[in-house]
């Protein structure tokens, strides 16, 4: 099950029909896993006081993940929340001249291989977690996120 908040109407404004965007890409790097996501969409405030609390870095970040605790008897298990900054992912996404809504979709997929327990702390780890990224996103259409731009 996923379902999506939105708690910054600036996505709203922003991304035509944000919440099946969010949805699509979550269904994507979900695959055949099983479990419940909450997936916020809400402000650099919001995200800012997520990241002092529970990262200890007081600033916001493009996209936090908060893997779930098991819940004796629930089918399927929670696998955890996602929480994404309007104003952090807008100025990344103009800053690295793509699309809204591609690097939303993006940013979905990589924090749902967070809750699936994909991590990029060590350089072999994140080598694997961009080249799955890159397997999800090219199945939704959307062109490598990690490829610079061509000066034309």
């Amino acid at each position: 099950m996923i379902e999506i908040e939105v708690e910054a109407e600036d996505w709203t404004d922003a991304v035509d029909d944000v919440e099946a965007v969010v949805e699509r890409a979550a269904v994507a790097a979900l695959g055949t896993a099983s479990g419940g996501v909450v997936i916020l969409l809400t402000d650099d405030g919001t995200v800012r006081d997520l990241n002092a609390r529970f990262r200890g870095k007081d600033r916001p970040t493009n996209v936090l993940s908060f893997p779930a605790a098991e819940v004796p008897g629930a089918d399927p298990q929670p696998l955890g929340d996602i929480v994404l900054a309007w104003g952090v992912c807008a100025a990344e996404a103009a800053d690295q001249g793509k699309s809204l809504r591609s690097h939303l979709t993006h940013l979905v997929v990589h924090g749902v291989l967070h809750l699936l327990g994909r991590d990029h702390e060590v350089e072999a780890e994140a080598e694997a977690m961009e080249a799955e990224e890159r397997t999800i996103l090219a199945g939704l259409g959307i062109s490598d996120p990690y490829e610079l731009p061509h000066d034309g």
